[in-house]
C-alpha cells in the first residue's frame, strides 16, 4: 500500500472514529464546553494527527488511542454526573462577580477577570453599562449569565397584566427552494393549502419561493427568490 493510499485510509477512519466518540460523549461537549473538555478536545486531535503522521502508525494504533483517550473522557463525564462533590474539581463551578449591582474584585482576581473582559462578556449580552447590572455570574464555561436591575430588564406579558397567549413553534415548510414534506406531514397541511398561502402573497408557484416558514395563527413568511435580473450585485464607487 502506498504512503498516499495508506494516509488516505486512515484520515478517513480517523475522521469518522472522531465523530462517533463526539456523538457517544453528547451535545455537551459543545453547548457546555469547559475548559477541561476543550483542552481534551485538543490533546484528542494531536493524538490523532501525530498517528496520522508517524510511519510506524497505522490504524490499530489510531484506534487505540481515540478509543482509550474516549473512554477516559466518558468516565471523567459518568464520574462528574455520579458524584456530585468531583463537579467543582472536574468542571469548574459558577462564580458570582457582581452582586446587589458591585463589582466583587476578589471573585475576578480569582478567576483572572480583568474589567475589560467583563464589559465585552455583559456586551454579548446586550449590557452595555455595568451599572445595569445587579447579578452577574461567571459560569464554569466562561461567558456570564446576568440579571439586571428592575429598571433595566424587559417588561413581560405578566407585568403588562396581559392575558396569556398559546406560544407556537415555527416550523420550516420550504428550504432553499425545496417543499418539506415531513413537516407539511407533521402539521398536517395538504400542498394545496401551501400553494394558495403562496398566490395570496402574489407568487405564481411554489419554485419562486426560496424560503416559507409557518407559524400558527399567523400568514405564511415567505422569502422568494431574487429576480435573475437581481442576482448580480454591482460594485458601489
Amino acid at each position: 500500500m502506498s504512503s498516499y493510499t495508506s494516509m488516505f485510509v486512515e484520515v478517513i477512519f480517523g475522521f469518522f472514529a472522531l465523530f462517533i466518540i463526539t456523538k457517544i460523549l453528547g451535545k455537551t461537549q459543545i453547548s457546555q464546553i469547559t475548559p477541561f473538555d476543550f483542552i481534551s478536545a485538543l490533546i484528542l486531535g494531536e493524538l490523532v494527527g501525530n498517528a496520522l503522521f508517524d510511519p510506524n502508525a497505522g490504524i490499530p494504533e489510531i484506534a487505540f488511542v481515540i478509543v482509550l483517550y474516549g473512554i477516559l473522557m466518558y468516565v471523567i463525564e459518568i464520574i462528574s454526573q455520579k458524584y456530585k462533590r468531583t463537579r467543582h474539581m472536574l468542571e469548574g463551578s459558577p462564580t458570582i462577580i457582581i452582586h446587589r449591582g458591585k463589582l466583587i474584585r476578589d471573585m475576578m482576581k480569582k478567576t483572572k477577570l480583568d474589567i475589560n473582559q467583563l464589559q465585552h462578556l455583559l456586551r454579548e449580552k446586550d449590557v452595555f453599562s455595568i451599572s445595569e447590572v445587579e447579578f452577574a455570574v461567571l459560569e464554569a464555561n466562561g461567558t456570564v449569565s446576568v440579571l439586571k436591575k428592575t429598571d433595566y430588564q424587559t417588561p413581560t406579558r405578566k407585568d403588562l397584566k396581559l392575558s396569556p397567549q398559546e406560544v407556537a413553534l415555527p416550523i420550516t415548510l420550504i428550504n432553499d427552494g425545496e417543499v418539506i414534506k415531513d413537516n407539511m406531514e407533521e402539521k398536517n397541511l395538504p400542498m394545496s393549502w401551501l400553494e394558495e398561502s403562496i398566490r395570496e402573497q402574489g407568487y405564481k408557484d411554489v419554485s419562486e419561493i426560496f424560503y416559507a416558514e409557518y407559524t400558527k395563527g399567523n400568514p405564511l413568511f415567505i422569502l422568494p427568490f431574487f429576480n435573475r435580473e437581481h442576482q448580480k450585485f454591482k460594485d458601489i464607487d
